[in-house]
C-alpha cells in the first residue's frame, strides 16, 4: 500500500485528538505528508437562539472561528508535530463531510484517519465519520476515542 498523504480531519475536540497518535505513527512509517483539516460549519442555516442573526454578525463569528482554529492547529503543530515540516494546515468553510471528501480528491490523499465521533459525539459513530466512510474513494481508518469530546 502506498501512502504519501494522510488526511487528519479534526474538530479540535479531545475525541478527535485520539486519532493523532495514529496519524503520527503512520506518517513516520510511510514518510507521508499530513494534511490537517478543520471545517468551519456554515451557521447561516441554523435557527436563531436569541433573535435573528444578522449577516454581519455571522461573518464576524465565522472570522473568529477561523482565527481560533488556525491558532489551535498551529499550537498542535508546534507542540505535537515539531513545527509541521511535512504537514499542511487547512481551515475550510462548509459541510464537514463534504469538505473532507473534497480534500481527499483535491489534495491527492491516500488515507483518511479520523475518530468515530467528535465534539458533538453522543453516539458510537458520528454522522460525519459515517458519511466519509461510505463515500471516500480511499481507505479510512476510524479511531474510537476513549472518552467523549468536550471541546477543550
Amino acid at each position: 500500500m502506498k501512502v504519501s498523504k494522510i488526511l487528519w480531519p479534526t474538530d479540535l475536540s479531545k475525541s478527535s485528538a485520539a486519532a493523532l497518535d495514529y496519524v503520527l505513527d503512520l506518517s513516520a512509517k510511510y514518510g507521508a505528508e499530513v494534511v490537517l483539516l478543520y471545517v468551519v460549519e456554515d451557521m447561516s442555516g441554523h435557527e436563531p437562539w436569541y433573535g435573528e442573526w444578522g449577516r454581519k454578525h455571522l461573518e464576524e463569528f465565522h472570522k473568529w472561528i477561523v482565527r481560533e482554529a488556525t491558532e489551535r492547529l498551529d499550537r498542535i503543530c508546534r507542540e505535537r508535530l515539531q513545527g509541521c515540516p511535512r504537514f499542511e494546515r487547512l481551515v475550510e468553510g462548509g459541510d464537514p463531510a463534504k469538505k473532507i471528501l473534497e480534500t481527499v480528491e483535491n489534495k491527492g490523499i491516500d488515507l483518511v484517519v479520523l475518530t468515530s465521533h467528535g465534539l458533538k459525539g453522543h453516539f458510537p459513530f458520528g454522522s460525519v465519520a459515517e458519511r466519509v466512510v461510505k463515500n471516500a474513494k480511499v481507505p479510512v481508518l476510524v479511531v474510537r476515542p476513549s472518552s467523549g469530546g468536550d471541546g477543550s
